[in-house]
Formats: C-alpha cells, sequence, structure tokens
C-alpha cells in the first residue's frame, strides 16, 4: 500500500504494561499505566485476573482521573495488563477458542483492511475492526495462546508490541522487527513488561532486558520464561522514541533517551558559529536538545517559555484544531527572558511547520532581536506505517520546501537541523537496525 498526495494516515501511538506479583499487583499496574500516559491521552484502561475470573475496565481521559479507588477495588488480583491511547479504548476481552483472555497493543497493522476481508469470509463479525480486535480473532482462532501468536505474526504485516492476559499468566510479544519498545522489569514480587522503562522506577522494579525481535514471553506465579522467538529479519528499531515519543527519563534497547537528545542537541552546536545570547527549549521536547547543545557550545541555558504542567501533548491528536490549541494553551512566554535577546530556539522536529511558526512569532512579538531554530531530527519527508506520525506526505513542509524556505516560511533568523549521519551516530545504534522512514521514505517492510 502507498500512501501519497493528501491520503490520511491515521494510526496509534500509545503504551502497555503488565505485571504478574506474588500479592495484589492494582496498584502498581495503575502506576504503570500512569507513567506511560505520555504515550496517550485520551483513553486508559486495566484488565486483571485473580486467578478465577478475567475483569476488565476501561476509560475516556486521563489515568488519575478516571479510575477511582472503587474501580481499583473491582480490578484487585495477582496478575494484569494495562493500556493508555489516544485512538482507542484498550484492552479488549473475548471468549474463544482458548478460553477468556485480554489483550492489549501497541503498533499499527498496515493489512489491517486484507485481514479484515479474510476473516469475514471465516464467519468473524467485528464491532471496531480497530488493530487490536485483528489480531485478538487472528490469536483466538487457536487453541493454544502461543500457536495463536505463531499464527498471527504470519499473517500481520506491521509492527506490534502485545500483552495478553488469561486466567493463570501473562504473555508479551515484540513484532520480529522490533519496531516499537517492550521492556521487562523485576524485583522480588514479580515481574513486568512495559513500552517504557520510565514505568518500573516508580513501582520499585529495575530494569531487567528489553525483548528480542520476535520474542514470545510468559510471566507467571513461578516467573519469567522465553518460550520462543518468532524469525526475524532484521532490527528496525523506531528512531523516533529517542527522537521524541519517549519520556527524557526512559532507557529503550540498552540507550538512554537523556544521553541520545543530549548527543543530538551538541551535534546542532558543532560548527554553528552563530553569535546568540542564550539557548532555550521549546518544552518538553526541546529540553534535551537544548541542554546539549549549550553543553557543546557554552551558550547560556535558560527558559523562554513557561510550560503548563496541566495540557496534553500538541503532537499526537489526531485533528490539526486540537493540536494547535493545546500548542497555544500549553506554553507561556517569558517576557523577561526574552525582551532583547538573541535566542536559540530547539525542539525536537517540524512537521507542519504552524506551531513552530507561531513560537517564532511569539518571541520576535515580545521583544526578540533574533530567533535562530535548531532542530534534533532531520527533515521528515515521509508518513509513519508503524506507529502515530503524520498522517500524509501533504502535511510535510520539508517534503514541499527546502531548509531555507522553511527558514523563511517560520520567520527564523537561521534554521538548522542535524543530518541524518549525526542523528545516527547522536542515538547510537547503527543504522542497519533502526527505521529510518520518516527521514528517508524508505520502509523496512
Amino acid at each position: 500500500m502507498e500512501y501519497v498526495g493528501a491520503t490520511p494516515f491515521f494510526a496509534d501511538n500509545c503504551g502497555v504494561f503488565g505485571l504478574c506479583s506474588i500479592d495484589n499487583c492494582i496498584k502498581d499496574l495503575f502506576y504503570g499505566i500512569f507513567n506511560l500516559q505520555h504515550r496517550g491521552q485520551k483513553y486508559c484502561g486495566i484488565s486483571t485476573s485473580d486467578n478465577m475470573d478475567i475483569k476488565l475496565m476501561t476509560h475516556e481521559g486521563f489515568v488519575k482521573h478516571k479510575f477511582m479507588l472503587d474501580d481499583l477495588r473491582r480490578l484487585e488480583g495477582t496478575l494484569g495488563i494495562g493500556h493508555v491511547s489516544l485512538k482507542d479504548r484498550q484492552p479488549i476481552m473475548l471468549e474463544s477458542k482458548l478460553g477468556k483472555f485480554a489483550i492489549a497493543f501497541s503498533g499499527k497493522i498496515i493489512n489491517s483492511t486484507e485481514l479484515i476481508g479474510k476473516l469475514k469470509d471465516k464467519g468473524h463479525s467485528f464491532s471496531t475492526g480497530n488493530d487490536v480486535e485483528i489480531l485478538a480473532k487472528l490469536i483466538g482462532e487457536n487453541r493454544e495462546i502461543v500457536e495463536g501468536i505463531v499464527k498471527m505474526s504470519e499473517q500481520v504485516r506491521g509492527s506490534y508490541s502485545l500483552v495478553i492476559l488469561n486466567e493463570g499468566s501473562l504473555y508479551a510479544v515484540r513484532d520480529p522487527y522490533a519496531f516499537k519498545p517492550l521492556i521487562l522489569g523485576k524485583n522480588e514480587r514479580g515481574w513486568a513488561v512495559s513500552s517504557e522503562s520510565c514505568a518500573f522506577d516508580f513501582i520499585g522494579m529495575r530494569l531487567f532486558r528489553d525483548l528480542e525481535p520476535g520474542e514470545i514471553v510468559r510471566i507467571d506465579k513461578d516467573g519469567f520464561s522465553s518460550v520462543k522467538k518468532l524469525p526475524s529479519k532484521r532490527k528496525a528499531h523506531c528512531a523516533f522514541e529517542w527522537g521524541y515519543f519517549a519520556r527524557y527519563d526512559s532507557i529503550i534497547d540498552g540507550i538512554s533517551v537523556r544521553n541520545a537528545r543530549n548527543r543530538l542537541g551538541g551535534k546542532l552546536a558543532e560548527g554553528d558559529n552563530i553569535v546568540a545570547d542564550k539557548v532555550s527549549p521549546i518544552p518538553m521536547s526541546g529540553i534535551g536538545y537544548a541542554l546539549g547543545y549549550h553543553m557543546q557550545s557554552g551558550i547560556t541555558y535558560d527558559d523562554v517559555y513557561l510550560y503548563n504542567r496541566y495540557s496534553d501533548r500538541s503532537y499526537t491528536p489526531l485533528e490539526q484544531a486540537v493540536r494547535d490549541r493545546i500548542a497555544n494553551e500549553k506554553l507561556s512566554v517569558i517576557v523577561e527572558a526574552v525582551k532583547g535577546q538573541r535566542i536559540i530556539l530547539c525542539d525536537d522536529s517540524i512537521v507542519r511547520g504552524t506551531q513552530i511558526k507561531n513560537k517564532v512569532k511569539e518571541l520576535i512579538d515580545v521583544g526578540a532581536k533574533a530567533v535562530n531554530v535548531r532542530i534534533g531530527c532531520p527533515p521528515l519527508v515521509a508518513p509513519c506505517r508503524y506507529g502515530i506520525s503524520t498522517r500524509s506526505y501533504n502535511e510535510l513542509i520539508a517534503k514541499k520546501h527546502s531548509v531555507n524556505e522553511i527558514k523563511d516560511k517560520i520567520n527564523a533568523n537561521t534554521l538548522k537541523y542535524n543530518t541524518l549521519e549525526d542523528f545516527v551516530d547522536a542515538i547510537g545504534v547503527p543504522q542497519n537496525n533502526l527505521c529510518l522512514a520518516c527521514w528517508t521514505g524508505e520502509y523496512p517492510l
């Protein structure tokens, strides 16, 4: 399938979490998905098992706002999975040949239309047609979970990190390309699996290791075991995890997000002979880049924006009007830090150019002498097939304009991106182990 012109590309970036404990796990499960909230703010859900039954509850909204104490009491159990999303309610629960099971998923199935057609031909009905429902039905056609996962993987094209809960065990699966992160944690009370390591810290777990490409693991009262590995042609870790998606304190595939973004900021400062009074981030995504630029250049670091911590992420909502509203409400200019100053303004990426243009204008309007924009990621030239990103080529300003033209369009004094070579080098993962399709247009799958 080719995504061209103005065809919208709706996808999802979300967070999954799973936990098995020797005692009630609901509190740690709640805090696990709470610490993944940055990966999706529209829906949240939890499913648990007490070895007798599987319970499920989903809400629209933030984890802390929606899961009340009575909810958590009803969800008590020793096994559980959780999910945060900006697209659909997960986990979902099915009755099948496998018995009752719950499933949650992060990723994007790119042959979903084809799979729905085949399943309908077999007599399946769909209530949503969402990717997670497709995966659940493919797995549920079989009589054993691991067999179901293997059969599913033979038919699915795309990215997926899965957590599956039945009455006695928890399974976690990372797709054969390892597009999406999936990480194991442990402590003396049990094991967990998460989209990011930051979810472990608050509940007293330590990072154990990342799941390998195509690895299927089982977690139950007896501990953790790796039960099978699906065939893998290559690794294709999403580089945008280090560039934007992941939380600053996470470690993914052995690489610190903080360190990667600091190195990316340092790369921007190398050979950048710009005269400036201060380097500043667009919070929160630009902080690591600005700190790295500051450390490499010696130019003073200072905030020119105050971040409203109660706002959402402006990049992830699907509607442009919502993105613009959030971008406007979450940042306030610190006027006294801007007046008469020559500013280096750092951020992760420029997609459409709308928001960065507004931010440059705000600084100039309150008296900035110059605004020099520095972008940690290379120019985005292709939409993402494997998670949420831009939805069409038509939205990408760098697909239509040169760097100098973009500079003029956003009214910056100067504009500089990291090169692809510097971007890869700063992350610290070999280029052939990364998915760089957003910057190259070359898709691994």
